[in-house]
Formats: structure tokens, C-alpha cells, sequence
């Protein structure tokens, strides 16, 4: 897998959520004689929750064996769990969707997103974000022997696949405006209707396409990607992560 994030980047994550516990807030009072912060939340229930796919291979993926959630975003939430709690065995994980993930976050389900997650400027206007983790790019999927090549043979009467929530569902549209786009709810389920004839194309990142790919060698992706997915780890805003700090400790 290309652009894998050194435990080094991992930790100054980590290092930057401990900074915020003691940082000062917008009125001048630190985070301790405010309301309990979700740091502080975390050290007293000794663990911490995470958001995660449980439907992305490579990145979030149930194991029917064992039943444990695997993949690179789960070693990433194991890291930063282990640097602020000592343990990584004290990560939990939560189910999340692209279209759950942020109300999960919001209402207190959850305490950070580690899920394939995008970094846009509108999600940072709910959100704040990490440095970025992964660069990916968006894609298409299709069965092998397709005639679609490329974005450009999205034309009339051609259908895309793609899951609620996600920005690959918007720059579709964007990208393929005469293509019409039919949305599913988890990545199961789009790939599942790829498969069945629902659709000329899959599209969302080329990273979580590879690893479709990888599980039916029947289909592949095409083209170049087409986009700039910059991954980053999600939680609540003004609270516990300050991004321009971690912006400044990143680059140390």
C-alpha cells in the first residue's frame, strides 16, 4: 500500500490531543476549570472510541473469522490509543458510514473518526482535523473487458455507483454531469450492486477500490485518478484538537 503513515506522524497526532488539555480557551480559562473536555472524558472511562468502516478492505474491514476489525485506519486508532492512554488495547470501535460518522461524532457516540475521511473545506466547518495521514485520489471500478476507460466515457445514459455521505458522490456529479449516479448506503452494498448490473462504474477513492479489487479479481480500476483525497483524522470542533497546533507540531 502506498503512502503509509510512519508511527512517528501517528504519534504527533497523539502528541497534539495531550497539548489541547492544557491549552487555553477563547475565554481565557484553560480546560480545566471549563466543562470536562472530551480528553478529560476519555482518561476517566480508560478508553477511547473511534469511528471506523467496518466494510473497506485494507482499511476497515470486519474479519468473519475472528469477528475483529482490521486494516490500516484500525492500526492508526490502536496507535494514537496506545500513545494517550498506554494501551492500544483501550481503542473501541464503532461502526460508521460516511453519512453517520459526523453526527456520530457530534453526539457524543463516538470520540474521533479514523474512516477513510477526506479533509474539505466544508467538513471543516463541523469538524477539526488532523494532519493529513493518506493521500488517495478518486477512481472508477469496473468489471473487466468494460468499455468506460476513463471519466470521460461517463456520458449519457451511464450509471456510477456510489455511497451517501461521501465526497466521491458530489465530484461525480461534478466530474460526469451527464452520467446519472445511483447512492448507497456502505460500500457492501454499491459493490454488491456493481456486481449485479446495477451500474456501468463504481467510483470513490482509489485506495478503498483497490482493496474491491483485490477481493474479486473480475473487476479493476480505470483511468487516473481524477481527484485529491487527503485523509485525516476527525473530532469535535474547538474542543480537544487544535489543528493549528497540530499543524505546527508536524512540522517540527
Amino acid at each position: 500500500m502506498k503512502n503509509i503513515l510512519s508511527l512517528a506522524l501517528i504519534s504527533l497526532i497523539a502528541v497534539v490531543m495531550l497539548a489541547a488539555c492544557g491549552s487555553k480557551g477563547s475565554n481565557g480559562e484553560s480546560a480545566k476549570d471549563s466543562k470536562k473536555d472530551t480528553l478529560a472524558a476519555i482518561k476517566d472511562q480508560d478508553k477511547m472510541v473511534f469511528g471506523v468502516k467496518t466494510d473497506t478492505r485494507l482499511f476497515g474491514l470486519k474479519n468473519p473469522s475472528s469477528g475483529d476489525i482490521e486494516g490500516f485506519d484500525i492500526d492508526i486508532a490502536k496507535q494514537i490509543a496506545k500513545d494517550i492512554l498506554g494501551d492500544e488495547n483501550k481503542a473501541e470501535f464503532k461502526e460508521v458510514t460516511s453519512k453517520t460518522r459526523i453526527p456520530m461524532l457530534q453526539n457524543g457516540d463516538i470520540d474521533a473518526i479514523v474512516a477513510t475521511m477526506t479533509i474539505t473545506d466544508e467538513r471543516k466547518k463541523e469538524v477539526d482535523f488532523s494532519d493529513v495521514y493518506f493521500e488517495a485520489g478518486q477512481s472508477l471500478l469496473v468489471k473487466k473487458g468494460s468499455k468506460i476507460k476513463s471519466i470521460e466515457d461517463l456520458g449519457k445514459g451511464s450509471k456510477v455507483l456510489a455511497v451517501k455521505g461521501s465526497t466521491s458522490s458530489q465530484n461525480i456529479r461534478e466530474k460526469a454531469p451527464d452520467a446519472s449516479v445511483l447512492e448507497f448506503e456502505n460500500y457492501t452494498e454499491a459493490f454488491t450492486a456493481l456486481k449485479s448490473g446495477q451500474g456501468d462504474a463504481l467510483t470513490t477513492d482509489n485506495a478503498i477500490l483497490y482493496g474491491m479489487a483485490d477481493e474479486n479479481k473480475n473487476y479493476q480500476l480505470t483511468g487516473e485518478p481524477f481527484t485529491d483525497e487527503p485523509y485525516g483524522v476527525a473530532v469535535k470542533k474547538d474542543n480537544w484538537l487544535s489543528q493549528k497546533k497540530l499543524t505546527l507540531l508536524s512540522k517540527r
